[in-house]
């Protein structure tokens, strides 16, 4: 049985789905984006200040189903451009260990919502 993870400290989905969900043990993510939870702004100041509003977005959720980034076990990360891929890998590994950091793969998109530069969704488990 799958049970909805909400959080306030997560921006609210922008569209019919949830921020994740949790099956068993294993938790999905929505792809989360660089909007303030608060005001429903974007924070698309650097590429760095962005990545940052996204993986603490992520850490809200993560909190919402009692996880944390040691919970992480697949990461997924779209950007506009790759160019940004260093400025987004030095944020990103921040939040975890890299010795046990999760499996993940890195795709330039053509857009992402609202014309953001990247986008992060995980999969968590207990």
């Amino acid at each position: 049985m799958k049970k909805i993870i909400t959080t306030t400290k997560a921006p609210a989905p922008i569209g019919p789905y949830n921020q994740a969900v949790l099956s068993g043990n294993t938790l999905y993510t929505s792809g989360q984006i660089a909007l303030h939870p608060e005001t429903g702004d974007l924070v698309l100041d650097d590429i760095t200040t962005e990545t940052k509003q996204v993986m603490e977005n992520m850490k809200a959720v993560l909190d919402a189903a009692d996880m944390t980034f040691e919970n992480v076990i697949k990461s997924s990360i779209f950007i506009s451009d790759m160019n940004n891929f260093g400025a987004i890998n030095a944020v990103y590994g921040e939040y975890f260990d890299e010795d046990t950091a999760p499996a993940r793969e890195t795709v330039e998109v053509a857009n992402l919502p609202k014309f953001v530069n990247v986008e992060i969704s995980m999969i968590a488990v207990k």
